[in-house]
């Protein structure tokens, strides 16, 4: 299984109402086909009262073993449902990795 379906599959605990992963390591400078750099954006009920750092350490924690090996970073945008309706259902996007012209 793909690091990537198992960050997915993982964050079905969060009972989303939506989660994408997006691998955004062909963006940095890393071999090809890597899989070490992720945009995550879930919409979860579970966030609602929680400040983004606790939301964070949420994530991180369902997602130990993965930062303990091959995933080097994580863009994380976590939002309540109203949250998400609010911003009209958009993440924002990820800058260019300075390091990948290299």
């Amino acid at each position: 299984m793909s690091i990537q379906a198992v960050i997915e599959e993982k964050l079905q605990a969060l009972e989303p109402t939506h989660v994408a992963v997006e691998n955004e390591s062909h963006r940095h400078a890393v071999p090809a086909n890597s899989e070490t750099h992720f945009k995550v954006t879930v919409v979860s009920e579970h966030f609602q009262g929680l400040m983004p750092v606790k939301r964070h350490q949420r994530l991180y924690a369902l997602l130990a073993d993965e930062l303990a090996g091959p995933v080097h970073a994580l863009a994380l945008h976590l939002y309540t449902p109203q949250e998400w309706a609010s911003r009209g259902a958009a993440r924002p996007d990820s800058p260019d990795c300075r390091g990948a012209s290299k």
